[in-house]
């Protein structure tokens, strides 16, 4: 083999942001990625943006996983909406992206609200012309077993996590399907998988958002787009901050107790999931329908 085929064989692409310098991925992922030289033949396949000019339609992205979606997205030269139930924090996840050089707007939307959800949809198309990418991230969560548990609670973990889902995804098909094109992105969860216990309610949300992923497939096929939830396992956000505070006496034995679940030994990061997001967004994935894609550090190795 020659050295000018050898050279191309072991070009160095990125495996994930266009650019590790891109200053709106530095801002909210301070571990970004390293390049790592793979055998692919002279095809840079990451070398440019993989979402140049697609709207982006990302909910709960004031915090945590969300905001590191709006803010990758935003990287790979998407337009980013930022939506939460918290507008100031949605405004503060816009602000930084556009500081950074990005394209964002923040918008604010209760996804369990109907009326909301249409309006954020009618808002996005009217003001962007169409609607390529929705990532129902929004979610809340329930700590408690089945005699813990109480109604309420039930209710406001179904209604948030699944009937918002439904919601926002009713919303925004519509456009999709006029544009013959689309990714939706669900947040899932591996509890939906493999179980946890005192976790009924957000279990019982999370398996509902992965069967719904699924039958939405099947409707959404013929119009040219497609549907996927991500499982994530426990990813240290402000999220899981708060379960180890109702969980656990003392939250740091909480911490190792969740880390031990793990292969590998750590808590995810924001940044993990949103590059799993981004590649169900891109068209890297365009093979890829009605899938849950694990995200989880190896917990649903250990489980079964």
């Amino acid at each position: 083999m020659g050295k000018r085929t050898s050279r191309a064989l072991s070009e160095t692409i990125l495996t994930g942001v266009s650019s590790a310098k891109n200053p709106i991925f530095r801002r909210f992922m301070p571990g970004h990625l390293r390049f790592r030289r793979q055998p692919y033949d002279n095809h840079p396949i990451f070398a440019s943006p993989r979402l140049t000019d697609r709207v982006c339609l990302v909910t709960g992205a004031g915090s945590g996983i969300g905001r590191a979606i709006a803010s990758i997205f935003a990287a790979e030269q998407g337009v980013a909406v930022a939506a939460d139930v918290d507008e100031a924090a949605a405004r503060e996840t816009a602000a930084g992206i556009e500081e950074s050089g990005g394209r964002a707007v923040a918008m604010a939307v209760d996804v369990s609200d109907e009326a909301q959800t249409q309006a954020l949809a009618q808002r996005t198309n009217e003001e962007f012309g169409r609607i390529d990418v929705l990532v129902n991230n929004a979610g809340v969560s329930g700590v408690g077993d089945v005699e813990e548990t109480t109604l309420e609670l039930w209710e406001e973990v179904m209604r948030v996590n699944a009937r918002g889902v439904f919601l926002m995804s009713r919303a925004v098909v519509p456009y999709m399907i006029a544009q013959r094109s689309g990714s939706i992105v669900n947040m899932a969860s591996a509890i939906a998988e493999t179980g946890l216990a005192r976790r009924v309610s957000y279990a019982a949300s999370k398996g509902a958002v992965l069967a719904l992923t699924k039958s939405m497939q099947v409707d959404c096929a013929s119009h040219g787009i497609r549907v996927n939830a991500l499982l994530p396992g426990t990813i240290m956000t402000p999220f899981v901050e708060r379960y180890l505070r109702d969980s656990y006496d003392d939250p740091e034995e909480g911490l190792r107790a969740v880390r031990a679940r793990q292969l590998t030994g750590d808590l995810g990061q924001p940044e993990d999931v949103a590059r799993a997001a981004l590649f169900l967004a891109s068209d890297e994935s365009r093979f890829v329908l009605g899938t849950g894609l694990f995200v989880d550090g190896g917990l649903s190795g250990t489980r079964g």
